[in-house]
């Protein structure tokens, strides 16, 4: 993980207020991410972070605040703008093609036209981080357990070349076999170098594998800090870890 706090922030979501039509989901939230960091943004349904990862990848707009991405003003952009300057959304519920092989599934990501020579060498990036999707490439994404459905996803947003993954709960409905994969390969994006912000219910996980989180209640940030200090503090192994 990089250490330079000051040179090397890659998104700044900078005092937010989030919502939809007259109803207000987040208050006052600010997070960073650096070069080669996985960051969690945890917390229970409806706390709001779905909510941040919306407004960051351009599909809501911030009522207050401002969000910077390799330190430009993104706030008002669409969501394919914030993809052709290197924002890739994995989103929930992974959303495939399932009538597709997995392998033009991944190939969806590299629609851009400056990809579309680089997808082969781009693909076996995907194939070496996820070995079992060659194996199941020429199969129909439908026909594949969630766990693999995820790293067809994630795969698919490796396609874009990335300076920043954001992937909203990839762990949900999985086996505990296919969370720990998830999760292993997730951190092993970030040590390859690739920002990511992961939000997830699953906060023990998430402490495990993240270098740094951010504890979301109710719309605002009550908790934050490197992940190995939060795996001890007495709020959350009260709230969330049940100890």
């Amino acid at each position: 993980m990089n250490t330079d706090l000051s040179s090397d922030i890659v998104l700044k979501v900078n005092a937010v207020d989030l919502g939809y039509g007259s109803l207000q989901v987040v208050f006052n939230a600010s997070i960073e991410v650096r070069k080669g960091e996985l960051v969690g943004l945890v917390g229970g349904n409806g706390s709001g972070k779905s909510t941040i990862l919306r407004a960051v990848s351009g599909m809501i707009k911030p009522w207050a605040g401002q969000i910077l991405f390799k330190g430009e003003e993104i706030s008002g952009l669409e969501p394919h703008e914030m993809a052709e300057r290197g924002l890739a959304h994995v989103p929930m519920g992974r959303q495939l093609f399932p009538n597709l092989t997995v392998e033009d599934n991944i190939l969806l990501g590299s629609y851009l036209p400056r990809l579309r020579a680089r997808r082969n060498v781009n693909l076996e990036k995907v194939y070496a981080l996820f070995p079992d999707l060659k194996k199941l490439s020429t199969l129909t994404a439908g026909s594949l357990s969630g766990g693999q459905q995820q790293m067809v996803a994630i795969g698919r947003a490796l396609m874009l070349e990335p300076d920043l993954f954001i992937l909203d709960e990839p762990s949900l409905g999985l086996s505990p076999l296919y969370v720990k994969q998830v999760m292993h390969a997730i951190r092993k994006l970030a040590d390859l170098g690739f920002p990511v912000l992961l939000v997830e219910q699953n906060i023990k996980q998430v402490l495990q594998f993240s270098h740094r989180a951010y504890v979301l209640e109710n719309g605002r940030l009550v908790l934050d800090g490197p992940s190995s200090e939060l795996q001890g503090h007495p709020m959350i192994k009260k709230a969330y870890l049940g100890l």
